[in-house]
């Protein structure tokens, strides 16, 4: 996979209680990720990125919430998340990634 590709698949990490749980548990993690990213470039994103070993990838198309407001109704995007299990004894650090 390209460099530039590499950077555009990860948008930002999801972080929630659900999340964190699945952190201490199962050693997962969540991405909001590219909504045309495959399951294998995410895999080799992360990998590279953190420098892990990645066990498993599931992904879920996530649909964008219905608002309404004084002119109407809006949609938000939809947008993709993806949960990576990393082996035993890893972890992702957030915050230094190279």
């Amino acid at each position: 996979m390209k460099v530039d590709r590499l950077y555009t698949v990860l948008r930002e990490p999801h972080i929630s209680e659900k999340v964190s749980v699945l952190g201490d548990l199962a050693n997962q993690y969540a991405f909001k990720v590219a909504v045309d990213a495959t399951k294998a470039e995410i895999r080799e994103a992360v990998e590279t990125l953190f420098k892990v070993s990645v066990n498993k990838v599931t992904t879920a198309n996530v649909k964008g919430k219905v608002k309404r407001n004084a002119r109407g109704v809006t949609r938000k995007k939809n947008w993709k998340k993806a949960y990576v299990t990393v082996a035993a004894g890893q972890e992702l650090d957030y915050i230094v990634a190279e």
